[in-house]
């Protein structure tokens, strides 16, 4: 685990190879830039071994651990590891998809909501078309460099959350040093534990809660595998349902699953007719309320099985609508 300790402590100890370190003047130090599952491992930790870093940003909020709940301490002074920005190759061809599921759900973004966004190409691109909104707020697993921009342009206020008003709330960050700089310190951020942040009954409290995450694929009747490709494990899911659940929810919330909609250079279609053989389902069809893609969004909650298939046909790329359509009429979907 790496720590930032204070910059005008009082209390003075010494590390391991005898060098001084001081935490802040009651004697605790910040977990830094991941919160959400440190905190919890070192107050269940036997023993706690801390890398104090003075380049380690100082986070605040639920955030800290006392120099008493140490055993060990190894002194450092190393940057952290950082994500570039923009960093994912991708073709102008993909860009365009991305650019496009960006203003999708940018539109069913409204004045006063509440983001989760997370780190990714479509992230990144919703934030690109939110310029014209006002007081939203985040309540987010984690977040990236994108937020900074619009906190300064105002439009990241927090003001009308509901919970945590004035705050962003999350677990941990991941981005390059400037967005390291702008959390140090910063009031305007509270980091916790990640059984608080992904609580969907904490979630659920804030208002107009939108919850923005990608899948692999979606089948005709709205089942999202977002883990794996077959039996294959690609990543993890994350907080995927806790947010698609909380944001259900909440007051005027909006639970969106986003995905291009094909892959392997338009040679495959993320819109199926059923999931991989062995594929997870993460999200059950009972849970999803919208799917976007580059070509439109599907709203699926409360809808019938036949406008269930027909809406997530008409996302799909114009290429298999055919072949879905003509799978779906094979099993009386439509």
């Amino acid at each position: 685990m790496s720590f930032r300790s204070g910059k005008t402590g009082s209390l003075t100890y010494k590390c391991c190879d005898g060098s001084p370190f001081a935490p802040d003047e009651h004697g605790f130090c910040s977990y830094g830039v991941e919160v959400g599952l440190i905190k919890t491992a070192a107050e269940l930790a036997d023993v706690v071994i801390a890398q104090i870093n003075p380049k380690m940003p100082r986070a605040l909020g639920d955030s800290f651990i006392h120099i008493n709940k140490i055993d060990y301490i190894v002194e450092v002074d190393e940057e952290i590891l950082e994500l570039a920005q923009g960093s994912r190759e991708v073709t102008p061809e993909m860009a365009e998809t991305y650019r496009r599921i960006g203003e999708n759900i940018a539109s069913l973004i409204e004045d006063g909501s509440t983001l989760q966004l997370g780190i990714g190409v479509i992230p990144d691109n919703v934030l690109r078309y939110l310029g014209d909104k006002r007081d939203l707020g985040v309540h987010s697993e984690t977040f990236s460099d994108g937020i900074i921009d619009l906190v300064e342009r105002g439009i990241v206020t927090n003001s009308r959350k509901g919970i945590h008003d004035g705050k962003i709330i999350a677990g941990f960050v991941l981005g390059t040093r400037a967005l390291y700089d702008f959390i140090d310190n910063n009031p305007l951020i509270e980091f916790h534990r990640q059984e608080y942040v992904n609580d969907p009954f904490i979630i659920a409290q804030n208002k107009k809660m939108v919850a923005i995450n990608a899948a692999m694929e979606v089948d005709i009747t709205g089942q999202v595998c977002s883990d794996s490709i077959g039996p294959k494990l690609y990543s993890g899911f994350g907080g995927q349902v806790d947010f698609i659940r909380g944001a259900a929810r909440s007051e005027g919330g909006k639970p969106i699953i986003a995905l291009a909609s094909t892959a392997k250079n338009d040679t495959i279609s993320k819109i199926t007719t059923i999931l991989k053989p062995g594929a997870g389902v993460t999200t059950n069809k009972a849970d999803v309320h919208y799917v976007v893609t580059e070509y439109g969004i599907a709203q699926l909650w409360g809808r019938t099985i036949r406008e269930r298939v027909k809406s997530l046909i008409n996302i799909a790329h114009p290429k298999f609508r055919d072949e879905l359509e003509a799978y779906a009429k094979s099993m009386k979907y439509i």
